[in-house]
């Protein structure tokens, strides 16, 4: 299922995109049921993740919105 929205984080908007499934695999994030992630602020992409890392979170609002989305729905 494809899950899209927005989360701020200090006072910047990131905007994601997640495919999760109701079931964790080796392909998801830390063996999780997120199997595909982007994040992006301002229109540059800051995280990019489909089956492993293409673009790791590049700064610490990146990371902080990961890790929201992952206790969300990995």
């Amino acid at each position: 299922m494809w899950i899209e929205g927005s989360i701020k984080v200090h006072d910047s908007i990131t905007h994601y995109w997640v495919k999760c499934y109701e079931k964790g695999s080796e392909f998801g994030i830390d063996e999780g049921r997120i199997s595909k992630l982007m994040l992006k602020r301002n229109g540059k992409i800051i995280a990019n993740y489909d089956r492993g890392w293409d673009i790791e979170p590049v700064d610490e609002d990146a990371e902080i919105a990961l890790a929201i989305l992952l206790l969300e729905h990995n």
